[in-house]
């Protein structure tokens, strides 16, 4: 698989504790890569860093290189990366006091969309995207706060999607959700792996099995193994990866 995103040499710290040690690591286009590992191990931050919203933490700092196409994110300007590096958290977060269509428009206005038309179509776009248009094209002006919590966190996926990312980070995106609910996120994460490189982090192994093509397994803030799924979770190299991909710690 070609490669849309490499890490070079991570490392990462909050104060003067260091949480990510030397963490290379390539990402591939068009596929859905899982970061498993223990709680506290490191996964979040980690993915926090792809798109630089681990540095807006007070104290925070990162070393290393984020690779975009061979681009260094990790210079100028984090905004536009945030654009090209979208971010689906734990929580759905929609904007309070926002419509469904406005919470998908704001990214949409941020880069400069101001006409009706154009800013009707790529809401539309985003929420077909993210398999929530049928649901809601009846009331797009209701509160985005008024939709299931299973709704909610495809608003936020569409919303990261209307500014047409080209990494989507998804941070536990499930873990909230009812098996209804998580059912939906995973088929869409199923699609959407056909036009973005996805990466998920998630504590359920079962559920990393079934959405990922490559795997990558932190312990202790670094990176003990990467590979596809099936060696992964079927033939890894690591003794420290089988004990945890069998439930041995963790």
């Amino acid at each position: 698989m070609p490669v849309k995103m490499e890490v070079v040499d991570l490392c990462a710290w909050y104060g003067s504790d260091q949480v990510l040690f030397d963490i290379s690591l390539q990402l591939p286009d068009r596929a859905v890569t899982a970061i498993i590992g223990p709680s506290g191990c490191g996964k979040t931050t980690f993915v926090r860093c792809l798109n630089r919203l681990h540095e807006e933490t007070p104290g925070a700092r990162s070393r290393g290189k984020i690779l975009l196409d061979g681009e260094d994110l990790t210079r100028g300007d984090p905004v536009p990366v945030r654009c090209r590096v979208g971010m689906v958290f734990q929580k759905p977060n929609p904007f309070p006091n926002m419509s469904i269509f406005e919470n998908v428009a704001a990214g949409l206005r941020l880069l400069g969309v101001r006409h009706g038309h154009e800013l009707d179509e790529g809401v539309y776009e985003a929420l077909v995207h993210a398999g929530l248009w049928e649901e809601v094209q009846d009331h797009l002006d209701a509160p985005g706060t008024s939709l299931s919590g299973g709704q909610q966190q495809r608003l936020c996926i569409a919303r990261a999607l209307a500014v047409r990312p080209e990494v989507l980070l998804m941070d536990e995106p499930c873990s909230s959700l009812d098996p209804v609910a998580t059912a939906k996120v995973e088929a869409l994460i199923g699609k959407l792996r056909a036009e973005f490189a996805v990466v998920i982090v998630t504590h359920n192994l079962t559920q990393a099995m079934r959405v990922s093509d490559a795997a990558a397994f932190l312990y202790l803030g670094r990176l003990v193994e990467s590979g596809s799924r099936d060696q992964i979770f079927h033939h890894p190299i690591e003794s420290l990866t089988e004990n945890y991909v069998n439930g041995r710690f963790g």
